[in-house]
């Protein structure tokens, strides 16, 4: 019950310092919620591109490798021009690794170009082109809102049929039906046999909604394939680690492009667990920054809630006497200043939080970006903001628990 009541009445004082001295007060509580405003905002901001960046990696999977000629992650004594030198991985490469690979459950090539897509009088330019081998749906997610996905027949003969994304057949078709219609690209007409589902912009800016995926078969009668930067995609079985497809790869790649023992290996095998390290030592920096950005404002606050704690011991240095004469122990007047300092702080730190909610909710119904205040930043808000209010206290705190009461009564403040 003491203790309750030693709550109360600290809230009490800390509330009657913000009404009785609005301005001294405000100017003082506003480098903690300048402080707590900072470090939030930006680890709100940088937490929902994260949960973004990491929602597009795993919409990939965790157990997929990329087979690609260049690696996502270059280092090390290794030359560049030996990077440039390796072949680009080709439908061979693909078919063997159907044939002989143990560890995958799926694969698929994929080629990316754009080209000029037309329907009738309305075209859209650099449209993004995928062509793909059939196990496509099976290695990345592929969600249609209408339509079917290709045959075995039409990919094994490259029929001249296409997937369009939705803003695709918004933009050409204005509404209409695109199922059974033909659009021509590359001088081609294509017959339209499904439409993906609407996904939006990933943090990196992709997105399948102005896509179309064709047959690679069909591909090969109009492009050259040998010139253009190509990927193996391969899904591994299930129970399969990563680094058991990665070993497995090697030597089903080294052996169909018959590398020597000794030489070294002409192809690189990425994984999205690389974009994700690379991501965590981004993000890792960039909260430093943050903690250091808002820490000058924190230590700001910090000393303007000491300059108002030592002006409100002054201020009732004679109440201080009274208790204690009355018989409050020193710890009682020490508690009673330090929960003031805290509550002060933390009427800092809700107001800064709340600025951070409001912003949130502007950015994300206002600019189409998500922003979550999420409630764990809302309580290393609320702790920050004790923790200082704690500190900041101890000193004009424990001055006045150790003031004479009999002094104290005959000061005038």
């Amino acid at each position: 019950m003491i203790f309750l009541k030693l709550v109360r009445e600290s809230f009490i004082f800390a509330l009657h310092e913000l009404i009785v001295n609005k301005i001294r007060t405000f100017l003082s509580l506003l480098g903690i919620t300048i402080g707590i405003f900072s470090i939030i905002s930006v680890f709100t901001i940088f937490d929902s591109m994260e949960r973004n960046i990491r929602e597009g990696i795993e919409s990939l999977g965790d157990n997929v490798l990329f087979v690609q000629k260049w690696p996502w992650s270059m280092g090390g004594a290794y030359p560049w021009w030996k990077y440039w030198q390796r072949p680009e991985p080709t439908m061979k490469d693909l078919k063997e690794i159907q044939k002989r690979s143990t560890a995958s459950e799926s694969s698929t090539f994929i080629v990316e170009v754009s080209r000029t897509v037309k329907y009738q009088n309305n075209s859209i330019e650099n449209a993004e082109i995928l062509a793909v081998s059939q196990e496509f749906d099976k290695v990345l997610p592929l969600d249609l809102e209408t339509g079917r996905y290709f045959t075995p027949i039409e990919s094994k003969s490259g029929r001249p049929v296409a997937i369009i994304g939705c803003e695709i057949a918004d933009n050409l078709f204005e509404n209409r039906d695109p199922i059974g219609k033909k659009i021509k690209v590359f001088g081609r007409n294509i017959s339209v046999i499904g439409i993906m589902q609407k996904e939006g912009e990933d943090m990196f800016g992709n997105t399948s909604d102005d896509q179309i995926i064709i047959p690679v078969n069909f591909a090969r009668n109009v492009l050259d394939l040998r010139n253009i930067g190509s990927t193996i995609i391969v899904r591994a079985k299930p129970f399969v680690s990563n680094d058991e497809l990665r070993d497995d790869l090697t030597g089903v790649l080294r052996s169909v492009r018959k590398l020597k023992p000794s030489a070294d290996d002409n192809f690189a095998i990425n994984e999205t667990d690389i974009i994700s390290k690379g991501f965590d030592e981004l993000f890792g920096v960039i909260s430093i920054v943050g903690w250091i950005i808002g820490g000058f404002s924190l230590l700001v606050g910090g000393f303007g809630i000491a300059n108002i704690m030592f002006v409100s011991v002054r201020e009732r240095i004679n109440i201080i006497g009274i208790q204690k004469s009355l018989g409050a122990k020193n710890y009682f007047i020490l508690l009673q200043f330090l929960f003031e300092s805290i509550f002060l702080a933390l009427f800092g730190g809700v107001v800064g939080l709340i600025i951070v909610y409001i912003i949130s909710l502007i950015v994300t119904y206002g600019f189409d970006m998500e922003l979550i205040l999420t409630s764990g930043n809302i309580l290393l808000g609320i702790i920050v903001s004790a923790i200082i209010g704690l500190f900041s206290g101890i000193v004009p705190a424990y001055s006045a628990s150790k003031l004479n009461p009999v002094e104290a009564m005959r000061t005038n403040a």
